[in-house]
């Protein structure tokens, strides 16, 4: 089961992920990423502390705003990431085409560098 919140604080929106995101409930989770930028939010901080699963639909849902996002200097950072479920992103080299950081700290912190 997938549960999503959202936040906004301090200029960042936040979009905090809790449980599993797979192939029926990834459909939630873009939409919750594209109603954040439908409303003109340009940094998200993906909070990802709570998630204990993801698919490749999931990951798919990442994937597919790189590009719309660099092409309008959009920034996202996922964070929080259980060991499991990041060797899912190293596995596919998403973690070289996605920001992950490990705490709150550090993606607030790259997130307000620019």
């Amino acid at each position: 089961m997938l549960e999503i919140s959202t936040k906004k604080q301090e200029g960042i929106y936040h979009i905090i992920i809790t449980g599993e995101v797979d192939a029926s409930s990834s459909i939630e989770l873009d939409k919750q990423i594209s109603m954040a930028l439908d409303k003109g939010e340009n940094k998200l901080l993906i909070n990802c502390t709570g998630l204990s699963y993801i698919s490749s639909a999931g990951l798919g849902v990442f994937m597919s705003y790189v590009e719309p996002m660099e092409a309008e200097d959009l920034k996202m950072v996922i964070f929080g990431l259980s060991t499991k479920v990041y060797n899912t992103f190293e596995i596919l080299g998403l973690h070289q085409v996605l920001t992950i950081k490990q705490t709150e700290e550090e993606a607030k912190g790259y997130l307000n560098e620019i």
